[in-house]
């Protein structure tokens, strides 16, 4: 059997991995088995890919890709050992820049070391793969990288609104539509620098002009481009696990990117268009009256004599690093007789499931982490709801409020509840840059501080 026949056997049993991974992915309970077999599957990969080239190629060649392997190795274990819960949304983005750049990196070996084809027919469709492969490659590239500087806080998440952002959009795309089929006729140099420049400054533009509110939709964006873009790079190099790789990486976060668009009233064509028809959002300069405070022992009392508690964590939750005490804390009031559950928001925190992976990090039971629609209408009959920094996503003007910049947007019905505590640092507005009348409610009270001392001082009151 050839070094070729048993790469593209193992290809086949990686791709197979690679499904059942993302089927493990879907359930709690099978997560843990999923990463297992995407471990599995990749290892399969990188081992047939190695015996490939070592079939192939000369010792020059063993030993380059055996230098890039052992640094991408060490570069990849290093940050992902040193890398806290609150920085992996940022780190993902960043991860998906590097395959934006492959992509371009393959596309411009692809032109530049253009293979001889028989047939015109096939010298065009290999240009075709080229250009499409370094656009994509190109926009996910850059937009990682703006994604990262948003969500690293290196930039202001605020959307961009440059005059006529759309029409900036729209344009790039219709030069790209022109730019290949010229490319195709005429395979030119200039052509593809110019694909290239354009393809940037698009993937910048079009994350940039998009707000905070909505990065946890570009992220998974963000992921679909960097399937396709891997996908486009297996076509150019006649490698089958990366067409079939990219193609599920790129529809499943698709169709992530849809059910958050979803579940967050957003039109999932302006998200992906840049914020297509989405204004920026205003200051609001309503006088909702004055907030009342509360202190770690009179949030215990409320605790201790309450018959349910809900409890709806956000962002705030995973920067203080506080799901080991509120899980504490949750085993305490359910020893005492209490009802307790967690209401999580579709896009709570800046990553699709942050906050599930963080309760699961601390060992809280699955079966009372529940989602927003399960949850949602038992709030009117739950005597106490601790807020523990989320903002947004329970913000009472995205459903009271039309002329808000989230109104629309399905959110945790918390201000139903008899009594509400608000974890918070501070009465700044949350991610999406809104004021949240919410903390102005009869009642809601604030809790200010580190939510992981708070909590901790609460469990000592209790």
């Amino acid at each position: 059997m050839t070094a070729f026949s048993v790469a593209t056997a193992a290809y086949i049993v990686a791709a197979l991995l690679f499904i059942l991974s993302l089927a493990g992915l879907s359930k709690h309970e099978t997560a843990r088995q999923g990463v297992t077999y995407g471990i599995a599957g990749m290892v399969i990969a990188l081992v047939a890919t190695f015996i490939l080239v070592v079939d192939v190629s000369d010792t020059l060649g063993v030993v380059l890709l055996l230098a890039a392997m052992a640094i991408g190795a060490v570069i990849g274990l290093a940050r992902a050992s040193k890398v806290e819960m609150t920085g992996m949304p940022e780190l993902i983005a960043l991860l998906h820049s590097f395959v934006g750049l492959a992509a371009v990196l393959v596309g411009w070996n692809g032109y530049l070391q253009h293979p001889s084809y028989g047939l015109e027919s096939l010298e065009r469709i290999h240009s075709a793969e080229v250009f499409i492969g370094v656009f994509i490659g190109a926009v996910t590239f850059t937009g990682s990288i703006v994604a990262f500087l948003k969500l690293s806080a290196r930039i202001k998440s605020a959307p961009l609104m440059l005059p006529g952002k759309n029409w900036l959009n729209i344009g790039a795309l219709a030069a790209f539509v022109l730019l290949t089929i010229w490319f195709v006729i005429d395979p030119a140099l200039w052509l593809l620098i110019l694909v290239t420049i354009v393809a940037l400054a698009l993937g910048w533009h079009l994350v940039a002009s998009i707000g905070g509110g909505d990065m946890p939709v570009v992220v998974s964006m963000l992921n679909s481009y960097s399937g396709w873009a891997a996908a486009a790079s297996g076509f150019l190099l006649s490698n089958d696990l990366l067409i079939v790789t990219g193609a599920l990486v790129g529809s499943s976060g698709a169709y992530l990117s849809y059910i958050m668009c979803k579940a967050m009233n957003r039109s999932f064509i302006s998200v992906i268009a840049g914020g297509f028809g989405i204004e920026a959002a205003t200051g609001d300069d309503t006088d909702y009256g004055e907030h009342r405070e509360v202190n770690a022992e009179e949030t215990a009392e409320l605790l201790r004599n309450a018959s349910s508690v809900i409890i709806t964590p956000g962002y705030g939750m995973a920067v203080a690093q506080a799901q080991y005490p509120v899980a504490d804390l949750v085993r305490r009031l359910r020893e005492k007789g209490v009802e307790v559950r967690f209401g999580i928001h579709p896009v709570a925190g800046r990553l699709p499931g942050h906050m599930n992976v963080l309760l699961a990090e601390a060992k809280v039971p699955y079966d009372i982490v529940l989602e927003m629609d399960e949850i949602n209408d038992d709030f009117a009959e739950t005597s106490v709801v601790l807020v523990i920094g989320a903002n947004d996503t329970v913000n009472p003007a995205a459903s009271e409020d039309p002329s808000s910049p989230i109104a629309g947007m399905p959110v945790l019905h918390v201000w139903e509840a008899e009594n509400v505590v608000v974890f918070k640092r501070s009465m700044a507005a949350g991610y999406a840059g809104v004021q949240n009348p919410l903390f102005f409610r009869e009642n809601t009270q604030m809790l200010f501080g580190d939510a992981k001392e708070r909590v901790e001082d609460i469990i000592r009151a209790l």
